[in-house]
């Protein structure tokens, strides 16, 4: 069965974690994406036991003798791709670089906007080399305007987004996510993007330019916030677990260890089968929580009434009992829940896959399943450099001799450098 993106090569220079989530989407459809590396992209080549112990980034908190290659959130990001090291602050590293641009047809890179340019590689000169290239930039803040030299990161990103500002409880100031949200939306916009761009192609036979600024895509995602502001001109405020609407709405703790069940009541009739759920009946016709508006008015009696209830139930049990009685509910799962949940492994959400340095693990899957084309998840991340000789011979048609200059002038490697100190353990 031929794959959705069989036949497109894509030159994957991003880093951390929007880039490469983008680039795993179209490698596990197919698409033949090559991670474009320099030697120090996965960090030295030792590091302290300690930090491994400590990070979570290593199979059980070990180093192991080839760190570089073990590190778990560049594993899973980088399943069904390619490894190609090249310094492209050199000359020969970028001609080398340009000569696959001439066979690919996807640039993917997240870099601020003076990096490619810096290495004579932006867009501009790289569509002298392949007219039709498709180059995809998602730098923070965008190409133009007065913050594109910024750096930023998902973690900054999200509060400059207004994002940040919508967490929290009413008493106390904005609170961050739990994760660097900006950087996922980001990700799957610049797929999204990529495929626009293709059908284009296709249509047409043009290349072009897309500028995807990191922020937009999470402002984008305000949504209701920026409407009730345009509408109302107050800055929407923060309810917690709360909502603007609907009451009760929260989350609630259960019987056991840091267990929780969430729930939301949409209407009056909602409410009375809650009631009727919590042993409560005599609620439904309280005054005080006859309407969404007093529910709300009375939140701290209405959430102490639920508490009372879900303290003693198993979370799942009654996230049950709820669904049936036609409540919104559901459990609040962690890591561990989520990797043995029967739902996903019905649906087979987690691929195993084996890597030589790492082992064999489940990852997150692909959640996008197309009937005649589904995603695929042929081999895990690539160890560093492992299709240099493959890409640089094989597709370059490189000599023997021209391949092994690469590598004593150090422009190709399969082990980055040693750290300049290694702290003690």
């Amino acid at each position: 069965m031929a794959a959705a993106l069989e036949g497109i090569r894509v030159l994957d220079l991003t880093r951390v974690w929007s880039g490469p989530l983008a680039c795993r989407m179209l490698a596990d459809f197919g698409a033949e994406v090559i991670r474009v590396e320099d030697k120090a992209a996965r960090g030295p080549s030792r590091i302290p036991s300690a930090y491994a112990r400590g990070s979570g980034f290593y199979p059980d908190g070990e180093a192991g003798e080839r760190p570089w290659n073990r590190n778990g959130f560049l594993n899973k990001m980088n399943r069904n791709k390619l490894s190609l090291t090249v310094e492209l602050d050199t000359e020969a590293g970028a001609d080398v670089f340009r000569k696959l641009v001439a066979t690919s047809d996807v640039v993917v890179e997240n870099y601020s906007p003076r990096v490619m340019a810096n290495f004579g590689l932006d867009y501009e000169r790289l569509r002298q080399v392949k007219a039709d290239l498709i180059m995809i930039s998602m730098p923070g803040y965008g190409m133009t305007g007065p913050y594109r030299d910024r750096v930023a990161y998902g973690t900054t990103l999200e509060p400059e987004a207004g994002l940040s500002s919508l967490m929290g409880y009413p008493d106390r100031g904005p609170q961050r996510m739990g994760i660097a949200y900006p950087d996922p939306v980001a990700g799957i916009h610049a797929a999204g993007a990529v495929m626009l761009a293709l059908w284009h192609r296709r249509k047409t036979g043009r290349g072009q330019h897309i500028d995807l600024a990191q922020i937009e895509t999470a402002i984008g995602v305000v949504g209701e916030a920026f409407l009730e502001y345009q509408l109302t001109g107050e800055r929407p405020e923060r309810f917690g677990n709360g909502h603007a609407t609907m009451a009760p709405h929260g989350c609630y703790p259960c019987k056991g260890e840091d267990r929780w069940l969430t729930l939301a009541v949409r209407n009056d009739r909602e409410w009375q089968a809650l009631c009727g759920v919590i042993g409560r009946p005599e609620l439904a016709n309280d005054v005080r929580f006859s309407t969404a508006e007093e529910r709300r008015r009375h939140r701290d009696e209405t959430d102490g009434h639920i508490n009372a209830w879900t303290k003693d139930q198993d979370a799942a049990s009654a996230m049950r009992v709820l669904q049936a009685a036609g409540i919104p509910a559901g459990v609040v799962s962690d890591a561990q829940q989520l990797a043995t949940d029967e739902h996903l492994q019905a649906r087979e959400f987690f691929p195993r896959l084996s890597h030589p340095d790492a082992g064999t693990y489940p990852y997150p899957g692909q959640p996008i399943h197309l009937s005649a084309t589904p995603a695929t998840f042929r081999t895990d991340a690539p160890t560093l450099g492992e299709h240099n000789e493959m890409l640089l011979r094989g597709v370059l048609g490189l000599s023997a001799q021209e391949y092994e200059a690469l590598i004593e002038e150090g422009i190709i490697c399969d082990r980055p450098p040693a750290p300049p100190r290694l702290e003690q353990d």
